[in-house]
């Protein structure tokens, strides 16, 4: 695949918004200094809220301008582009890509994704879908066991109004997306940034979301440990118990990868209540007795570390472990100036960023983007902040999931 073609616009109106992302995609088609898609064959559409109650018209307005292109996306509170971020305003961010016709497949609830009597093989999908869809845990894992490795990547379409997602129609409620051929190939990675505050430990006893007992001692104990403070002084234990989360792995996972970092199968999740007189805390997800549990908060400089760590194990993975000197200064010899080079396969990517992430959670506005644009070069790129975020069967929390396609 040659390098994908790509726009981001912010504008009141979404059609001179389309107009001048279209403006933008075209001056990099006609550049034939650059690698660029000539036939474009799937498309990326992500769009803010803003622009929700347009999406059935900005659709047929794509399929317009570029006729026999299939398209997939989602609605955001903030979307992502290759280096920024636009979050409460107006925006769009498109991508083009020329992946082969029978190596993707776009899937919806009024198409399903074929089974394999279809002739087409999925290996791994992309998927969009409503937060509010009912047991959506098992949809995803449902939808995972669809392809040959179970890899899934996407998100859930976060909005204030509508949470729409796209695959060659509008959808309200349900999962859609496009899945992948064996021929395509992409490397994707989960980064989580969350700091543990305590060993981890096994829920030993509990139901639904309560957790009764860590390692037969009383939940609740166990969390005011960690957190270094006394019940009896609310005005020093509520602040912390409000920032804090739980890091929750499914007995036979490594709830940590190594010291201090939690592993990828790790899903994070809300610290919702705790009951004083049961000794317990409750978490937002279904628990049960096997568990591992571990207590932790939000850490901008673990969280910028760990998405350093996943654009470096992407990089690795592309690269020849081996280059010619002239390519080795090609590549690494001024970092600063960020551009991209054949070397590295990059064709394009997708990154989902969950909405409690972005710029206020690094520091300044854009600096979430700008940390990938450091490591990956100014290589084409979109995505959007999700309600929660899809990797492999698994639904997470606070996390980003950066996919990259090879070209």
């Amino acid at each position: 695949m040659k390098l994908f073609v790509h726009a981001h616009v912010t504008h009141p109106d979404w059609q001179m918004a389309l107009a001048l992302a279209g403006a933008q995609i075209d001056a990099q088609r006609r550049d034939r200094s650059a690698t660029h898609i000539d036939a474009p064959t799937l498309g990326w559409v992500y769009i803010t809220d803003h622009y929700a109650p347009h999406a059935h018209a900005l659709l047929a307005e794509l399929n317009q301008r570029w006729p026999g292109v299939a398209w997939v996306g989602a609605v955001g509170l903030g979307i992502a582009a290759n280096g920024v971020e636009y979050f409460d305003e107006p925006a769009l961010a498109l991508m083009l890509s020329d992946v082969p016709r029978d190596q993707f497949q776009v899937f919806s609830g009024a198409h399903p994704l074929g089974h394999a009597d279809s002739g087409f093989s999925a290996n791994t999908a992309q998927v969009h879908a409503d937060p509010s869809t009912a047991d959506l845990g098992e949809l995803v894992a449902e939808m995972s066991g669809r392809t040959q490795t179970g890899y899934l990547f996407g998100g859930l379409a976060s909005a204030r109004t509508r949470s729409l997602h796209i695959a060659n129609g509008v959808f309200e409620g349900g999962l859609s997306g496009v899945a992948f051929g064996p021929a395509v190939t992409l490397v994707s990675r989960v980064t989580q940034g969350r700091q543990p505050v305590g060993p981890v430990r096994r829920i030993t006893r509990g139901e639904r979301n309560i957790v009764s007992e860590l390692d037969g001692e009383p939940a609740l104990d166990c969390l005011l440990r960690d957190l270094d403070v006394d019940e009896s002084e609310p005005r020093q234990a509520l602040p912390k118990l409000r920032q804090t989360l739980v890091g929750l792995s499914d007995g036979s996972d490594d709830l940590l990868s190594r010291p201090g970092q939690f592993g990828t199968d790790t899903r994070v999740r809300q610290l919702v209540g705790i009951d004083p007189q049961q000794r317990g805390v409750a978490v937002s997800d279904r628990i049960k007795a096997g568990m591992q549990l571990a207590f932790c908060s939000r850490d901008t400089q673990a969280a910028r570390r760990d998405l350093v760590r996943i654009c470096s194990e992407i990089r690795e993975e592309l690269e020849p472990e081996t280059l010619p000197l002239e390519t080795a200064l090609a590549l690494h010899g001024n970092p600063a100036e960020g551009a991209p080079h054949p070397a590295r396969r990059i064709a394009g990517a997708v990154y989902v960023s969950c909405t409690g992430r972005g710029g206020p959670h690094f520091g300044a506005p854009s600096a979430e983007l700008a940390i990938i644009r450091h490591a990956l070069g100014d290589v084409p790129l979109v995505g959007f902040f999700a309600a929660g975020e899809i990797a492999r069967l698994h639904l997470y929390g606070y996390t980003g999931v950066l996919t990259v396609f090879a070209g």
